[in-house]
């Protein structure tokens, strides 16, 4: 039975087998002699997203009172989650994220501990999964946004909504009347400035006119 260790683009943890392109945490939020979660979702306003292999270290999940190993599909995915890169293993994407950060941002010299802020108060309210108004049309939202219609998640890529799964994404085969913007403004900010997440295959997939079926989890 796979472990509760996937996160959704709202930034829920869910059982899925499905393990996607990146790792990542929010300090320890498990219990390692059950597996399990414990009832809070963060121990820490520091939400990364990590590589799934670095320098060739393996961890067994949830095995030890450390950090709880959680997983994303892509990074288009984590950042919407609230999630941001991993200035260890990622540091040259976080250098990038900062630098965009601070431009789409118009701020200087910020700390990661000084993003990690902001946005824990764009991704929660009142615990809960913050969504946020949409200012711009969809087709002028940078690649990897994403927004919530309803119960579903979408990603932005070319102006066009693909729809999430654990698996990858589809078409989304309709228009969205009133979307909410799922990541953060801030970070929206940052992909505007230049900042590129990386999107699982199925995206690109997704758009090819031979596009039909969701792909593995990569």
């Amino acid at each position: 039975m796979p472990l509760q260790n996937r996160v959704m683009p709202t930034g829920d943890i869910v059982a899925t087998p499905h393990r996607g392109l990146f790792t990542g945490n929010r300090g320890i939020i498990h219990d390692p002699a059950t597996k399990t979660l414990l009832k809070k979702r963060w121990s820490s306003p520091a939400w990364l997203t990590c590589t799934c292999e670095f320098r060739g270290r393996r961890r067994e999940v949830m095995a030890q009172r450390s950090w709880t190993e959680l997983f994303f599909l892509d990074e288009a995915t984590a950042l919407a989650a609230g999630h941001r890169p991993c200035f260890y293993c990622r540091r040259d994407d976080a250098n990038r994220f900062r630098a965009a950060w601070e431009k789409g941002n118009r701020v200087h010299d910020v700390r990661m501990h000084d993003i990690d802020t902001v946005l824990h108060h764009e991704r929660l309210d009142h615990g809960e999964k913050r969504l946020h108004a949409l200012l711009v049309p969809l087709d002028q939202l940078p690649d990897g946004a994403m927004v919530q219609q309803g119960e579903e998640s979408f990603l932005v890529m070319q102006g066009r909504a693909l729809l999430w799964s654990a698996a990858g994404y589809v078409e989304g085969g309709r228009e969205l009347s009133q979307p909410a913007l799922l990541t953060p403004p801030s970070t929206l900010r940052a992909m505007n400035a230049g900042y590129q997440a990386t999107l699982h295959p199925s995206a690109h997939r997704a758009l090819s006119p031979l596009a039909g079926e969701v792909g593995g989890d990569g």
